[in-house]
């Protein structure tokens, strides 16, 4: 029979729909794939974290032999956080208020504060760790001057994937702060990706965790990851812990007491589910370190805490944050560098030095608003109203010489140079 072409469209786009939904209806952490292509983008990568592991186990068996967990001894130990805000529309660029939010989430689920340890179930309270780590946004930044901790910058890049171009100025992102003293956390449009993390021993350029701007905090996110977890597990991987499940079906997660299950747990899950011969605990999927909903995690266990905090022990790759100035009062009274609240983009002028005109590659917003040319002397030489997101310009009227084009289409400023040869 015939089959009503509305009807298959009507279909078509229902089944998208669903694929979306489906699409968005789990966590994506992007961790575990980001480590093993680090592994063979870095040849040395593999020993560094072979070198870190032997590390944590060492520095545990010696707090073990001595009867005692030395790390419980240490004080509060506060990270220095700069967060690198990297949007393309307004609605990326996330206020204050969200940035702190997230600071605040952190330190709630990092010092065992929130309010829904209530939920902890009774058979895992007994594990259960305050992992005494506090993060503030830095005062200072590298160079001594007064920082707010936030770094906002406009990009041309719409959606941002897992290859780190989104942590270098020179690919449309921004550099990272010296690792050693900061924790990067860079937030944008990753589109389904929620979040990746590195892990100690990376390059010090690529050393941070990006996280979706609509999972960021608490303010303006999108349920069901709308309470700032996403940046709670990501920080747990920067810290070296892995996924609860091991990455692997009943793998290891490297912590003597969180049971073993078999693979991550979606959507909020009830009661005792048993995999991998766990009972009768069953798995512990309201751990940070699984991919539930954010409403349903709630703890960090003693054995992570200790992975966790062996990192800062003497000669420990997080070592040097013990020591960073980042949350000093700035030392350099040079003025710190100042937001532009209006962006400046640069865009592709071909060809570049021309001859007889230039294409513009532009966007759709441009359409309908004004460019101007400007000779070095600072005459407007021309004018033009843009038509198409390409958009010519003839120069044929023009001295040989450089010029300056700009405009503004209200959210961005358009300021670039281009030569006019014969």
């Amino acid at each position: 029979s015939r089959v009503n072409p509305d009807t298959m469209r009507t279909v078509l786009l229902a089944t998208l729909l669903l694929g979306s939904l489906r699409l968005f209806a789990q966590r994506e952490c992007a961790t575990h794939q980001y480590t093993e292509q680090q592994k063979v983008i870095d040849p040395t990568f593999t020993q560094k974290i072979i070198a870190t592991e032997q590390f944590i186990q060492q520095h545990q068996t010696s707090v073990t032999a001595r009867g005692a967990d030395a790390s419980a001894n240490l004080s509060v130990i506060r990270v220095p956080v700069v967060v690198h805000v990297i949007y393309n529309n307004g609605s990326e660029n996330i206020s204050d208020a969200q940035i702190q939010s997230q600071i605040d989430v952190l330190n709630k689920d990092y010092r065992r504060l929130n309010a829904d340890t209530a939920n902890t179930p009774d058979r895992f309270k007994p594990f259960t760790a305050d992992v005494q780590i506090e993060f503030a946004l830095a005062t200072a930044d590298p160079n001594g001057r007064a920082t707010t901790g936030i770094i906002r910058k406009y990009s041309s890049t719409r959606y941002w994937s897992m290859d780190d171009k989104i942590k270098y100025s020179s690919q449309g992102g921004d550099d990272a702060w010296d690792a050693k003293n900061y924790l990067n956390i860079w937030v944008s449009n990753t589109r389904n990706l929620l979040g990746y993390s590195s892990e100690p021993g990376c390059d010090p350029a690529k050393d941070g965790i990006v996280i979706n701007y609509s999972a960021f905090g608490t303010i303006s996110t999108v349920a069901p990851y709308h309470l700032g977890r996403t940046a709670t597990h990501e920080v747990g991987h920067w810290l070296s812990l892995k996924h609860i499940w091991g990455d692997a079906n009943c793998g290891d997660d490297l912590v003597y007491d969180t049971p073993s299950q078999s693979m991550y747990t979606s959507g909020c899950p009830t009661g005792v589910r048993v995999t991998c011969s766990n009972a009768p605990l069953g798995d512990m999927y309201m751990n940070y370190m699984d991919f539930t909903n954010d409403a349903c995690m709630n703890l960090f266990t003693e054995g992570q805490k200790q992975r966790m905090r062996s990192l800062f022990a003497a000669g420990g790759p997080r070592y040097t944050l013990l020591t960073s100035k980042g949350l000093n009062q700035p030392w350099n009274k040079e003025a710190p560098i100042v937001e532009v609240k209006t962006p400046t983009i640069f865009i592709s002028i071909f060809p570049n030095p021309a001859t007889d005109q230039i294409t513009l590659s532009l966007n759709e917003s441009w359409i309908g608003k004004e460019v101007q040319i400007i000779n070095m002397n600072g005459t407007l030489v021309a004018k033009q109203t843009v038509t198409n997101a390409i958009q010519k310009i003839n120069l044929q009227r023009f001295a040989v010489g450089g010029y300056i084009i700009q405009g503004s289409n209200g959210d961005v400023l358009l300021r670039q140079k281009f030569i006019k040869m014969n």
